[in-house]
């Protein structure tokens, strides 16, 4: 479907994972496919234009092999950028994902481990304060672990979102307030390396829909999220975060199809 493809990758790293003691070794890629869209891929009509398919690839190593990958990508922002919206208007904004302010987030050489540690411990207590803390409010829970000008980009059908408040207002509010019963169950893989971190879970989260989270209607139908999130660490607390949600699994549980909602779409 996509020709002359260039894999613009924003993010390269390495390290043991923490969820088995270091056991295994894995490798993280992440940024853009970019090509032009020349025939329909999964029902979305190709455009004959560019196209950037945001994506993000967990791979386990032993021997000096791949032995288990996991990939996701934003198939949603495809349909956004031939000009189909298949879910109601998105919180935050809508555009090309850029990689990290910095510029540094392909690392091909040895990180500081000192440095590689801060990031992990950081990103540690920014998971036992959104699975515990539930006694202080939002703003106080974020200013310990996030930057004020803090930036999170999140995948398409929520959008992206600068500062901590307008963080809050535009995801945090609505997923706290639309969804309930959310049982988080780990996840599958998480390190860090240098100021750069994250982890993947499949799934991380089960959970029901109590109503207008991504402006849907309320689900008695037990749900799922298999996410991914990305840390960049500026000093002493997270400034950016590349978020990925499996947002057509989490639907189709609640017996929603979006690629068919999409065509259908067409069709009228």
């Amino acid at each position: 479907a996509f020709t002359s493809i260039q894999r613009r990758q924003d993010v390269f790293m390495a390290g043991l994972n923490a969820e088995d003691n270091g056991d295994s070794e894995w490798v993280c890629s992440m940024g853009h496919m970019m090509g032009l869209f020349d025939e329909s891929w999964l029902g979305i009509p190709s455009s004959g234009k560019m196209a950037f398919l945001r994506y993000v690839e967990f791979n386990r190593i032993a021997d000096g092999k791949i032995v288990e990958t996991a990939l996701f990508c934003d198939i949603i922002s495809v349909m956004q950028q031939v000009g189909l919206n298949p879910l109601p208007l998105q919180t935050g904004a809508a555009f090309i994902t850029p990689g990290p302010r910095t510029h540094d987030g392909l690392m091909f050489d040895k990180q500081d481990v000192a440095e590689s540690k801060k990031t992990n411990d950081l990103i540690n207590q920014l998971i036992t304060d959104l699975t515990t803390s539930y006694e202080r409010s939002p703003e106080e829970q974020l200013a310990r672990t996030w930057h004020k000008d803090m930036i999170w980009f999140g995948p398409a059908g929520i959008g992206a979102t600068y500062t901590r408040a307008r963080y809050v207002k535009q995801h945090q509010d609505p997923f706290r307030e639309h969804l309930k019963d959310i049982v988080f169950n780990g996840h599958v893989c998480r390190f860090s390396e240098g100021c750069f971190g994250g982890f993947f879970g499949w799934a991380n989260l089960s959970m029901k829909s109590s109503g207008n989270w991504l402006g849907l209607p309320a689900s008695d139908h037990p749900t799922e999220m298999r996410v991914v999130d990305i840390y960049r660490r500026d000093g002493d607390k997270l400034a950016e975060n590349w978020v990925f949600i499996d947002i057509l699994h989490f639907l189709s549980l609640q017996g929603l199809d979006l690629l068919d909602r999409m065509k259908q779409i067409l069709r009228t």
